[in-house]
């Protein structure tokens, strides 16, 4: 990697927790000038603008996150208990993400109405770690460790939302307890729903 290369993934490393923090708009050069250590010139000499930081920034968060969520599944083999390991994983792994939350939830609503290159990538994200969930949900009906009525689609959704929806409300009431009634809630909707007993 080239010193002009590494100089910018330091950049986007530096940016990821304002990004995630303060939103787009809420993120001023100051704040990214300050992180960085460097000038609007030196921070502008690797990326064409702000918007294309923040996308640098989204994505490096977003495979923290990601990377996280699926830790250890290699060391897994039965599919149900690498949906509950991703759960787990949701609960139990925080510590070297970016600080702010998920940088899914946190883009997502920051872009709703007003960037729509930012919301393009947090539904790129969606899409990919749902993806990932429905292949592991298919895998399991090819091996029989999954019951074959379960619908792999709506099962990552309700996996997604879940974790989603309970991050937002621990976030909001500062008390991790609606994450961990969400997962063990998911927990035992996999045992009782989705394995072939």
């Amino acid at each position: 990697m080239s010193k002009g290369e590494l100089t910018r993934q330091r950049i986007i490393a530096e940016a990821a927790p304002i990004f995630n923090q303060k939103g787009f708009e809420g993120t001023a050069l100051s704040d990214l000038m300050r992180a960085t250590g460097l000038e609007k010139g030196g921070i502008y000499r690797h990326f064409g603008n702000k918007q294309e930081l923040a996308e640098g920034a989204f994505d490096h968060a977003w495979r923290l996150a990601i990377d996280t969520r699926f830790e250890g599944m290699q060391e897994i083999s039965n599919a149900v208990d690498r949906l509950k390991q991703i759960v787990r994983n949701f609960r139990d792994r925080r510590s070297g993400l970016v600080p702010g939350g998920c940088p899914l939830l946190n883009t997502a609503i920051d872009s709703d109405d007003g960037n729509p290159r930012l919301r393009a990538r947090a539904r790129q994200a969606l899409k990919s770690w749902s993806d990932r969930l429905q292949l592991i949900v298919e895998e399991g009906k090819r091996r029989g460790e999954v019951r074959a009525d379960v619908d792999s689609a709506q099962l990552a959704t309700l996996i997604i939302g879940t974790l989603e929806g309970s991050l937002m409300i621990s976030r909001l009431r500062r008390d991790g307890n609606p994450i961990a009634l969400a997962c063990d809630h998911l927990e035992e909707h996999v045992e009782s729903k989705v394995r072939v007993q």
